[in-house]
């Protein structure tokens, strides 16, 4: 023969004692990330933001063209910031499976660093006499969410309500080449807030080597 229990239901217990919750005690987790890239315009490897952790170090990546095409960087974000400089970082292919590097029609723009201006100065091939003039750059993740906010006004504007600056500048809206390509930047974006301000903003490296 099987037997089968039958269920029955208990009665209700005491209630028990009450605990303590403290406000500290609970930490909820901000499980988002978020990659920025930060722009020093100088020779000097930038900071990171605070509670923001350093990925790579580089230099300041903002244009390049090939071809009479443009591709622009953002540079609020990390390919605006390649690891090694090269005055020509990408190589033409065609369909005839052909490579060349080094077009003479092939252009790329770097974030300048403030050398001082010399609109007389002769073009420089040489890497060590360029690298220089190219600014530094250093991309950074953390769990806050950057967005920049345009004054209009020779006044940097307030945060919008529940966010803190993370840091101050100028409007930087795009750059355009000799021929009729050019790019912009996301004005939301960090990128299209530079730090300082002063001319020439990008260095144009050609593929001639110069």
């Amino acid at each position: 023969k099987q037997w089968y229990q039958r269920r029955v239901r208990g009665e209700k217990g005491d209630r028990g004692n009450d605990g303590e919750c403290n406000i500290d005690d609970f930490y909820p987790c901000n499980c988002d990330t978020h990659v920025v890239t930060r722009h020093s315009q100088s020779e000097n490897l930038p900071e990171c933001p605070a509670e923001f952790t350093s990925l790579w170090t580089g230099y300041s990546l903002v244009f390049f063209e090939g071809n009479g095409y443009g591709l622009s960087q953002d540079l609020g974000d990390a390919g605006s910031c390649m690891e090694d400089f090269q005055l020509m970082p990408f190589m033409q292919c065609s369909a005839s499976d052909v490579c060349r590097h080094g077009v003479r029609t092939d252009k790329s723009f770097w974030l300048a660093a403030n050398q001082g201006t010399d609109f007389m100065s002769k073009p420089m091939n040489n890497i060590d006499e360029i690298l220089p003039h190219i600014s530094r750059c250093r991309v950074c993740m953390g769990t806050k969410f950057i967005v920049t906010r345009h004054s209009f006004k020779n006044l940097a504007p307030e945060c919008p309500e529940d966010f803190s600056q993370v840091w101050s500048g100028y409007s930087y809206v795009m750059v355009t080449s000799s021929s009729t390509s050019g790019g912009g930047q996301d004005l939301s974006s960090a990128g299209s807030c530079l730090e300082n301000f002063f001319l020439p903003t990008f260095i144009e490296c050609l593929g001639r080597g110069t």
